[in-house]
């Protein structure tokens, strides 16, 4: 069972160690991280040897990461390169599988951009590749938003090499924005979809809520789908909490556990 740390990103900002201690003992076993300084080697303060022996204590794993490329859109290619590898470090020291292109600016979602970005992508897949790594993309909503008729996220699909650049589907937001379904998208990109963020939709809002709690049929959906591709999930709510964020992953999980780990 998987955990996207930046939902708890309150708690790991205060106090990483404790509350690493609490997602562990809370039944996850998996993580995703965010945040990585690359210019320092740094993981929510620790240097990632640091973070490998904590993760190790507890029995975690961290098998992805997001990390801010967005912020190297119209640098250099020599700039993004050297970004690349300082990923490519923390990563490995970490001994995760996957680095993860997390979101992209909203000065750049036009379908001009969306084709610069496809070209990127395929960039720092080679090099992530050639590194023994793999490179994935995750959508948001805006990769849907049509522009004379066309999405995105079409782009980036079509003008990657499937290869390079792998698939992480983030469930809440194809539910909340795409014309298409999770199952749809994976049958369009078989074998490229292997990793999900799994988090609920606010039946009312549409705001993110604890799993069980939202309007998304997970119980229907994942007992239908094809995880042939699938390698990593994660649990994941971005804001929007009962109480607060612990809690969240706390109630979460326990359902998660009851009703859905069956599946995957």
């Amino acid at each position: 069972m998987g955990l996207q740390l930046f939902t708890i990103r309150d708690a790991m900002a205060k106090n990483p160690l404790e509350s690493l201690k609490k997602v562990a003992a809370l039944g996850y076993e998996d993580l995703e991280t965010y945040g990585y300084d690359g210019d320092k080697d740094l993981y929510y303060g620790y240097k990632s040897s640091e973070l490998k022996s904590i993760l190790d204590d507890l029995n975690l794993t961290a098998t992805s990461g997001h990390y801010g490329f967005s912020d190297y859109f119209e640098k250099t290619d020599d700039e993004l390169k050297k970004f690349v590898d300082q990923c490519i470090t923390g990563a490995k020291a970490l001994n995760k599988s996957y680095i993860t292109w997390p979101w992209l600016a909203p000065e750049y979602r036009t379908l001009e951009h969306f084709k610069q970005l496809a070209q990127k992508l395929n960039q720092i897949g080679e090099q992530v590749n050639a590194a023994g790594l793999g490179f994935a993309y995750h959508n948001h909503d805006f990769e849907f938003t049509e522009h004379d008729g066309k999405i995105g996220y079409d782009i980036i699909l079509n003008e990657t090499d499937d290869d390079l650049v792998k698939l992480q589907m983030d469930m809440y937001w194809i539910e909340h924005a795409s014309k298409l379904s999770p199952s749809e998208w994976i049958a369009k990109q078989p074998g490229r979809y292997v990793m999900w963020h799994i988090k609920d939709m606010d039946k009312v809002t549409r705001d993110y809520t604890e799993m069980g709690n939202g309007s998304i049929d997970y119980v229907a959906l994942l007992s239908k789908i094809d995880t042939d591709a699938l390698e990593y999930y994660y649990i994941e709510q971005g804001g929007n909490f009962a109480q607060n964020s612990m809690q969240s992953i706390t109630d979460s999980a326990a359902y998660f556990k009851k009703n859905l780990k069956k599946y995957l």
